[in-house]
């Protein structure tokens, strides 16, 4: 029988977390290796899937035209297949207006744009004790979103602007703690508290902390960040390897991570007539979009306004789509089908949806050539 005190006496201490030189690690992909040449030839797809892409192209086009938002909600693997200079150039093409990932899309991002290589063995790692424990991946992103909770910044352009710009400027501990006693009550004193602190436990100076980045070019971050793209990140507490460092910082993700919401919102307000791309990503695209969505549709209706309409999702993965034509809507509950969440929720979001069976780079890569070429 557990005692009054057994739960919290049973939590590990992170801070003991011994951690390792990213360089040491074995890294089993490369910047060389993996990134595709936007104007290179696309790998074969079914030629069923032509006129949807067509069709894809069509409406990204039109919502250009009408001013209307083209979201790209994506998965860590579209940056681990090499699409980031894919991506920088429909950035650059103004076809997509906003660019959505989780936190694992960002640990890719980072180390590809630092270190020039990423991927790690789980299997190996968890059995060593050594799977995320690397010391820069984990300082180097807790300083750019501690940094960026004392400028109200979000996840996805702090860590962008930390990459394009090789670093970033700390402030002064002194600078902070004045600030702590004199606006206590303040918005950003939780954040500017958290700095100092970590500041004070793991050796940062104030002044310019430089961090430079070799590879840039192979970073959405990046691009997204030169472009003044939207870029957000929805991270999840405990989700990614930055959990496996004594830096760990859950209020830090968190804040980052909500402002990135309220932005992601900003997006999905000017979507109507426009265009939604979820690929790769099962879980955190579908179940930001639906709440993000309910947020705007609340606040829209409260003002007398329609909810949001006319706009089309695209949702591409490699799985089946569990053999249901989503087109029909979605499938009973005793349909193994009903459980697809990145299909299911999509389905439920108004406009209309199509499931699209594809390797995401490919899709990324067709669209591409074919907005080029129309």
């Amino acid at each position: 029988m557990m005692r009054e005190g057994d739960a919290e006496r049973a939590a590990i201490d992170l801070k003991g977390v011994r951690v390792l030189p990213l360089a040491r690690r074995r890294s089993l992909t490369t910047v060389e290796g993996v990134l595709v040449d936007p104007e290179g030839r696309p790998r074969e797809i079914p030629e069923e899937l032509a006129g949807v892409l067509d069709g894809a192209v069509e409406r990204v086009r039109a919502a250009r035209r009408a001013g209307a938002s083209v979201m790209l909600i994506y998965g860590a693997h579209l940056v681990k297949n090499g699409a980031a200079g894919i991506v920088g150039r429909l950035i650059e093409g103004g076809w997509v207006t906003h660019l959505a990932t989780n936190g694992a899309g960002t640990i890719h991002d980072w180390e590809y744009a630092w270190l020039g290589r990423s991927t790690e063995s789980v299997r190996e790692n968890v059995a060593t004790g050594t799977f995320g424990t690397w010391e820069e991946t984990g300082r180097n992103i807790h300083v750019a979103l501690l940094a960026a909770g004392i400028a109200h910044e979000g996840y996805g352009r702090a860590l962008g602007r930390f990459i394009e710009e090789d670093g970033v400027t700390l402030p002064e501990t002194g600078e902070l703690e004045e600030l702590v006693r004199r606006e206590p009550g303040n918005a950003l004193t939780a954040a500017r508290a958290e700095l100092l602190v970590a500041m004070s436990e793991h050796g940062l100076r104030g002044g310019r902390y430089e961090v430079v980045h070799r590879w840039k070019h192979a970073s959405i971050l990046a691009a997204a960040y030169r472009r003044g793209v939207g870029m957000t990140v929805h991270p999840g507490i405990g989700y990614d390897i930055v959990a496996c460092h004594p830096m760990f910082n859950g209020a830090a993700i968190g804040r980052a991570g909500q402002r990135d919401f309220e932005v992601f919102g900003g997006a999905v307000e000017a979507l109507d007539g426009g265009v939604v791309m979820s690929v790769g990503t099962a879980i955190m695209g579908p179940q930001v979009f639906e709440k993000s969505l309910s947020c705007v549709n609340n606040l829209r209706l409260q003002g007398g306004r329609e909810i949001v309409r006319g706009h089309s999702i695209y949702v591409v993965d490699l799985q089946d789509g569990g053999g249901w034509d989503w087109g029909k809507g979605e499938p009973p509950k005793d349909n193994p089908a009903y459980y697809l969440r990145f299909c299911k929720s999509y389905s439920r979001m108004g406009g209309e949806m199509r499931y699209v069976q594809c390797d995401n780079l490919a899709f990324v890569h067709h669209l591409l050539h074919r907005l080029k070429e129309s």
